[in-house]
């Protein structure tokens, strides 16, 4: 046989031995046992299931990063896309949406879709910068590259607030009206729960945390207990760390733009 030939053979059997194995990998991770797991918040010390006495429930984000050595996988989030940067924007003094989950890395726009000006400043534990003052109909980008939870707030407008969490896992859920929440497509394994609840306010930057194993006959975060929001308006001074100034009506920052 010519050496060419023994090349050319050569070749073609690890062509098939690569193929074999891309083919076992790929039915090995289609096998890997998933569930969807779920969950449901209480605020501490109400009577009945997820109620206060004012009838609401505080915004709950729950995530999941595995434990070391164990068998969570698909972990690691995907790249943001450029094209579809996540959005929040100010509109009728607020944001929206109020809590926004994002990869670490994304891009976020803050639109000003009021007739006004805002300047948007987050000076926490999370993602720290300040847009400075801009005008209706423009926006400002920031690049979320830290992990962590972001309180956002307006310099002008003390009633504005959101909160962006940085993750570096697809595996979260943020919890819907009634306190209930779901996570779909969570592999069997060890994790670290994370729990992040409006109540807990800016002051008390990190998440509660705890160990959980997700199997057949454990797939259930139970009854999440977390305090009690005080309304919508997170209590907060301004981006130079004093009370806020009431609106004087002769201010421009104040003034609908034409």
């Amino acid at each position: 046989m010519s050496h060419r030939k023994v090349l050319i053979w050569v070749a073609m059997l690890w062509a098939g031995a690569t193929g074999l194995c891309v083919q076992a990998t790929s039915q090995v991770a289609s096998q890997v046992a998933t569930t969807t797991v779920r969950g449901r918040v209480e605020v501490i010390g109400a009577e009945g299931k997820g109620k206060t006495r004012h009838g609401a429930i505080p915004g709950t984000v729950v995530w999941l990063t595995p434990m070391a050595g164990a068998g969570g996988e698909a972990t690691t989030a995907p790249p943001p896309s450029p094209s579809a940067n996540p959005r929040l924007v100010q509109k009728n003094k607020s944001f929206d949406p109020h809590i926004l989950v994002v990869p670490v890395g994304s891009m976020v726009e803050f639109p000003n879709h009021d007739p006004f000006f805002h300047n948007v400043f987050s000076l926490f534990e999370g993602k720290r910068f300040d847009l400075g003052l801009y005008e209706a109909g423009t926006s400002r980008m920031v690049r979320f590259d830290r992990l962590g939870i972001s309180y956002i707030f307006c310099n002008i407008h003390p009633e504005m607030s959101a909160v962006v969490i940085t993750m570096a896992t697809p595996l979260y859920a943020i919890s819907n009206r009634d306190g209930q929440l779901s996570l779909a497509g969570v592999p069997y394994g060890r994790y670290m729960l994370h729990v992040w609840s409006e109540g807990m306010g800016p002051e008390n930057a990190q998440p509660l945390t705890r160990e959980i194993t997700i199997a057949e006959t454990a797939s259930s975060l139970g009854v999440i207990r977390v305090p009690e929001a005080n309304g919508q308006r997170m209590a907060h001074k301004n981006k130079y760390g004093r009370e806020y100034d009431e609106p004087t009506p002769n201010n421009s920052v104040y003034k609908p733009q034409r």
